[in-house]
């Protein structure tokens, strides 16, 4: 059996293909969807709340577009849904109230919106009903991360972009001065105590269950240092292993030990896999997914990574990415890349609102939103169509994503074309012949 599509737009569907062409058909490609193939079960697609999710954590349209597949009316265009089913909740770090006369140093580069506001305002208590934690805090992050549960969102993480404020070398949450590790040895403890502590109030008073939580954010990172634009912190591996072993603790008293860690968020996949081949046995054994970011874009060796999650029994996420490309074009060339050799089972955008060609929408500031991007219509082939449970295979070329669904005994392929407009042909031989 064999479909060939004409390819001058994109468009995805069961049985069709998402591409990007120009106009008059070329010669023939061909691609061999091998329906015993399996590259794992999809979990789902995804974005971080922070920091749009302060901006317009209240807004229902947002929540709406972002999370259900319905369509929803956005300045006077109507779009269809994206119906991611991750959200990714940031703890934050940042807090204007002082502690015996120390206060939290502020980076001079540092905007409003990328500053978070922490629960935990000081060290004189870890009791998350004492008047230490201020649990009103960051509203509209809660607000949008209650909006994407409400909408179908099953998965909601905890992360964090670094320790709160008082706990850092320099009591600056964007990074130390050097770029080196910047949490207190001291607290390594503290910055476990506190993500666990969010974690269990969250199931107590929020309705929401962390399914995974994460301590660190691109810990490889050179430059988080103390006048950066966000919040950030470097862990070396050798600072990571305490932390994650003493979380898995904290989780565990708490009555979490069913609450999985994630690490290390790396910025890359090489760095992810340095930092992963790192870890002792005891701190492998407390991690149960293994995180990474996409920022290598076309380089760095998904297929070694991959293989190591594999050869662990750990599944990957690609739990992070973005870039300034507006088109769409590098978003999907990367995504595809990931399909085929990082295998992972999870995909997450980093701001779906966000300034110039890094949001699928633009934000203009002042809490207002602006033009739709085309890398949203782009990320929409992939995330309508390709869904939660489908079993991903092998599309035959690396241009080519397939999907299964065999509840629905659905196929859905999407397809990049880099070049002139032109003829795919996709070999289904391998498929039983659709009855009559």
């Amino acid at each position: 059996m064999r479909r060939r599509t004409v390819l001058g737009s994109i468009v995805a569907a069961p049985l069709s293909a998402a591409v990007l062409g120009q106009t008059s058909p070329a010669a023939a490609a061909a691609s061999t969807i091998d329906p015993r193939s399996d590259w794992g079960a999809w979990e789902g697609w995804g974005t971080s709340l922070c920091w749009w999710g302060k901006a317009h954590g209240n807004r229902d349209d947002l929540a709406d577009i972002f999370f259900t597949r319905n369509t929803v009316d956005y300045q006077g265009t109507a779009l269809p849904g994206l119906g991611l089913t991750i959200a990714r909740y940031n703890a934050g770090a940042c807090s204007t109230q002082p502690i015996n006369g120390e206060s939290m140093v502020r980076s001079p580069k540092i905007g409003d919106p990328r500053q978070m506001d922490g629960y935990w305002l000081d060290w004189f208590s870890s009791d998350p009903s004492s008047a230490s934690w201020n649990w009103y805090v960051d509203s509209a992050q809660r607000n949008l991360m209650w909006k994407a549960r409400d909408r179908g969102v099953n998965q909601i993480e905890l992360f964090s972009n670094s320790p709160m404020w008082w706990m850092c070398q320099n009591h600056n949450p964007s990074g130390s001065a050097s770029g080196g590790d910047n949490l207190q040895t001291w607290n390594h403890r503290q910055h476990a105590v506190y993500l666990a502590t969010v974690a269990r109030y969250a199931h107590d008073h929020w309705g929401v269950d962390f399914t995974s939580v994460e301590p660190f954010n691109e810990p490889d990172g050179s430059w988080w240092k103390a006048d950066g634009t966000q919040e950030g912190c470097h862990f070396e591996p050798a600072t990571q292993r305490p932390v994650i072993n003493a979380l898995r603790a904290e989780l565990n008293a708490r009555d979490l030990g069913w609450m999985p860690i994630a690490a290390s968020d790396c910025w890359g996949y090489d760095a992810a896999l340095s930092t992963w081949n790192s870890f002792d046995s005891t701190t492998r054994g407390n991690v149960a997914r293994i995180n990474v970011h996409g920022y290598q874009g076309g380089g760095g060796r998904r297929d070694l990574l991959s293989a190591a999650a594999k050869s662990s029994g750990r599944k990957v996420w690609n739990s992070e990415y973005g870039e300034g490309d507006a088109t769409g074009l590098s978003l999907a060339s990367n995504l595809n890349l990931d399909f085929r050799w990082l295998h992972p089972s999870a995909w997450v955008y980093w701001q779906v609102v966000d300034g110039g060609g890094w949001g699928l929408i633009q934000d203009l500031g002042n809490n207002t939103t602006g033009p739709i991007n085309p890398k949203y219509y782009v990320l929409a082939q992939y995330t309508r169509h390709i869904r939660p449970g489908m079993r991903i295979l092998d599309g035959g070329n690396g241009n080519t994503i397939a999907a299964y669904d065999a509840g629905a005994r659905k196929l859905v392929i999407v397809a990049i074309n880099h070049g002139a407009a032109g003829y795919l042909d996709f070999d289904l031989s391998r498929f039983s012949k659709p009855s009559t």
